[in-house]
């Protein structure tokens, strides 16, 4: 059942056919995802206080709903260590079309992996994992099912990743929370079975996954027209 918060969020984004970036992130963190800590400035003096009260470095995106790739347009800097740069970074963003904010989020390490979804016309949500960042496209180690899941079938699409060793600490790095994983793969089959009415494809690209938990980091939600 979708809280009521969300479905404003989705009601007033039908306008551009796709859910701006702050939204989505909290439309996943009332649904119970974990997601780092962010803000929307627009002034410099907003975007210095909100970088303050994260801690440095933070990352910087650009907000506009003419813009749904955002690094088509160079409108994503990770790393940003202090004020001079992000005020430079936002002036930058001031320029690019659309421009409504600046999106400041700390900065999360981890595992980089892909949750995502499509709509199909005869099965319903398709629920996608996989390994992520720019990387998806090129490996395109994947493992697919048809939504809902329960908990066995998001571990056996954990086992289908040809890459799953470096989930389990290939070569002596830190494995990571592999139930955090499953219960962020099983929760989003849920969001997407809630909202299959409503959205074409949702994308988490990526999740970042520790040995403590997975993190939202970055999410596209785009609508059924």
């Amino acid at each position: 059942m979708l809280k009521k918060e969300i479905k404003e969020i989705i009601e007033k984004s039908k306008k551009w056919g796709w859910v701006l970036e702050p939204d989505a992130q909290e439309i996943f963190s009332l649904y119970g995802f974990k997601t780092p800590k962010y803000d929307v400035a627009i002034s410099n003096d907003q975007a210095v206080t909100i970088a303050g009260k994260i801690g440095y470095p933070v990352v910087a995106k650009i907000v506009s709903p003419a813009i749904v790739h955002k690094s088509d347009v160079k409108g994503v800097v990770v790393g940003i260590k202090d004020d001079q740069t992000l005020i430079q970074t936002l002036d930058r963003f001031r320029k690019l079309d659309g421009f409504i904010g600046l999106l400041i989020a700390e900065m999360v390490k981890g595992l980089e992996l892909i949750i995502g979804a499509k709509n199909d016309l005869q099965f319903g949500p398709m629920i996608l994992l996989g390994m992520g960042g720019v990387g998806v496209e090129i490996y395109k180690d994947v493992s697919l099912r048809m939504a809902p899941l329960k908990t066995r079938d998001a571990d056996h699409m954990i086992n289908e990743l040809v890459a799953r060793k470096l989930l389990t600490g290939y070569r002596g790095a830190e494995p990571i929370n592999m139930n955090a994983l499953t219960k962020t793969v099983v929760n989003f089959s849920r969001l997407m079975m809630d909202l299959q009415d409503i959205v074409e494809s949702v994308d988490l690209n990526p999740v970042m996954c520790t040995a403590k938990a997975c993190t939202v980091v970055d999410s596209r939600i785009m609508l059924k027209r």
